[in-house]
């Protein structure tokens, strides 16, 4: 009888017999995957191509029955484990090398309830998978930009997108969740019920259980909103920065401003001859009355000499696959990111000085406006904390070449060291890169030490410790 050696919590390689790997097997619905066998690849293949990590074992869960199975497998091994919900985490923290990957891509049920305006939904599922049933019956929650983002993921860590400003974060909208914990016990959390746990996972990240189902609030937005992007010249960006940041300050909550500085993709709407040179985005999306709309967004459409203007109307759906061109799997990525409650023109000029010399052509700066109904709640009403945010800047950083890798990189750690003056400390935990563990208190702010508390309740010993780690206090 053989065995299959996997990576333990204490670093230690474990030799578990051939035959207790088949017993597990045969306990589930799902498949167990060794190296070389189906699945198994699928399974350990990121979104982000710079993490290239080959798991001991991969387990591959047709439900919350094999999530349990899995759970107590890990915990009575004390073995090294990942969890996989959409592989997109941009630190790679879906996987391990040669420890235990929980996978859950299977669990991709979305199931949406018109009359109490609720769905549940498995935590493999894509944006795009709840937004298409969501959309069925003129129902959205707030969720990310990228439809193949995973909604576990997106939820754990806070989640912010085009309708934030108006509904909040996607954990503003989340109602319940079952979750099973480091000893493979499933509970359901609420504000009523297990509130702490409940508290915690809305934007504590991975570090409390494996949460096998979520129910999310949905609000009747239809099914168009106004959206589209105005492409600017990058010359006029010192000017547009600051019309920009004076615009947004008094904007509805209904209406979404963002700002993108990048080298212009070959989109079918740009003239060939900016295919490849430095260009400022706006993107905007308004949902509420279009007349409305449009005459909230006539004084930012006369700006400047734009290069293209394409707002109109659009399916939601649509527009919330808009950017999925733009970060598409297999790309090596590396992002950097900063909190800010206003930006002001240091800041601006530092943005405008690093877009200036992009070092790859899929780079991007991206701003993202929050405030609205984000900062209306408490910094204390979720884990969540960073409540006084204005304006996430992430640095978007992709390349293809393997010989990129220090250039790129060091020109998003030196943007980032330049900014960090104007920054308020805080950081999007979904943000974080795989080398920024020592920012992981900032990630949780002022929320950290009773995030460490409830961690000490639910995984004493820090079975899930993939992740942003918080590490259980003492």
């Amino acid at each position: 009888m053989g065995q299959v050696t996997i990576k333990t919590l204490a670093g230690d390689n474990l030799q578990i017999d051939q035959e207790e790997i088949e017993g597990l097997q045969q306990a589930l619905r799902g498949d167990v995957c060794l190296p070389g066998e189906t699945g198994y690849d699928e399974a350990r293949t990121l979104w982000n191509a710079m993490i290239d990590r080959k798991p001991g074992l991969v387990i591959r869960c047709a439900g919350t029955a094999d999530v349990i199975q899995s759970v107590k497998f890990a915990a009575k091994h004390q073995l090294l484990t990942a969890v996989r919900g959409g592989g997109h985490n941009i630190a790679g923290k879906a996987s391990c090398d040669d420890g235990l990957v929980i996978d859950l891509s299977p669990m991709k049920s979305v199931r949406v309830d018109p009359q109490n305006k609720t769905a549940r939904v498995e935590p493999a599922a894509t944006l795009g998978d709840f937004d298409k049933e969501a959309q069925a019956f003129g129902l959205a929650t707030p969720l990310g930009i990228n439809s193949t983002t995973g909604v576990a993921g997106l939820t754990l860590g806070g989640g912010f997108g085009w309708l934030s400003r108006k509904y909040g974060l996607t954990i503003d909208n989340l109602i319940g969740a079952d979750i099973v914990t480091a000893e493979g016990q499933l509970l359901h959390v609420s504000e009523s019920e297990n509130s702490d746990l409940f508290w915690a996972i809305r934007g504590g990240s991975g570090n409390f259980g494996v949460v096998t189902s979520f129910e999310f609030r949905l609000h009747a937005i239809g099914n168009e909103v106004l959206s589209g992007l105005v492409v600017h010249p990058f010359d006029q960006a010192p000017q547009l920065l600051e019309k920009y940041r004076e615009y947004v300050r008094n904007l509805p909550d209904e209406m979404s401003c963002w700002v993108v500085l990048r080298k212009a993709p070959p989109l079918p709407f740009l003239p060939e001859e900016w295919h490849g040179k430095e260009v400022m985005i706006i993107a905007v999306c308004y949902t509420g009355d279009m007349q409305e709309g449009e005459r909230i967004m006539a004084p930012m459409r006369a700006w400047g000499e734009p290069i293209a203007d394409v707002i109109s109307p659009h399916p939601f759906t649509g527009w919330q696959t808009a950017f999925d061109p733009l970060l598409t799997e297999g790309a090596r990525n590396y992002w950097k990111s900063h909190d800010f409650d206003e930006l002001g023109t240091p800041a601006l000029e530092s943005v405008v000085d690093y877009a200036g010399r992009l070092p790859s052509p899929e780079c991007e700066i991206f701003i993202a406006h929050l405030g609205g109904a984000v900062n209306r709640v408490a910094e204390d009403a979720t884990a969540y904390p960073h409540r006084s945010t204005e304006f996430v800047l992430n640095v978007h950083t992709r390349w293809r070449e393997a010989s990129d890798d220090e250039k790129c990189v060091n020109w998003a750690r030196q943007f980032f060291d330049e900014t960090a003056a104007y920054a308020n400390g805080g950081v999007y935990v979904n943000f974080m890169a795989e080398d920024e563990t020592a920012r992981s208190e900032g990630a949780y702010g002022s929320n950290f030490e009773r995030l460490a508390s409830i961690k000490a309740s639910y995984d004493p010993r820090n079975l899930f410790r993939v992740n942003q780690n918080i590490f259980p206090a003492e």
